[in-house]
């Protein structure tokens, strides 16, 4: 842990971190947007039919009802979140299980190119959080103090 503090240390608060630690926050969030606002109109994510396992498994989840508001409500919170200073860390913590869900959704349904972005996406929440450490240290301590 020692290793990843330093560098925290070195890179925290240097004007090229920052900008890139809002370029990153920008860039996810951007990501977030468009999916989660069709989802949370109630609108379908992709056109394939369901003859094809990646459009069957959409309309599966659309046909969900509420549960396919609910997805893209928290896509658009979380990317609201990542763009307001004061709620940033908890945007990047809401973030992770969200991406880590699209990423194993994306791996296990065979999607071509899709993992590589979602797996880009999870590098950059990851290094979110880590931009975060001293926040997630403290989370970190409670938690296994008990």
């Amino acid at each position: 842990m020692h290793f990843v503090e330093s560098l925290h240390n070195k890179i925290y608060g240097k004007r090229i971190f920052i900008l890139f630690t809002w370029f990153t926050r920008i860039l996810l969030s951007i990501a977030f947007i468009p999916s989660g606002l069709k989802k949370l109109l109630g609108q379908r994510f992709t056109i394939l039919s369901v003859d094809d396992p990646v459009g069957f498994f959409f309309e599966a989840l659309y046909q969900a009802g509420w549960y396919w508001n609910f997805l893209g409500f928290m896509q658009v919170l979380v990317a609201l979140l990542l763009l307001i200073p004061r709620t940033t860390f908890f945007g990047a913590l809401l973030y992770l299980p969200i991406i880590i869900n699209i990423l194993v959704i994306v791996i296990a349904m065979h999607f071509r190119g899709t993992p590589i972005i979602a797996g880009l996406m999870l590098i950059a929440n990851i290094y979110l959080l880590f931009w975060d450490y001293k926040k997630v240290k403290q989370i970190v301590s409670v938690i296994f103090e008990r």
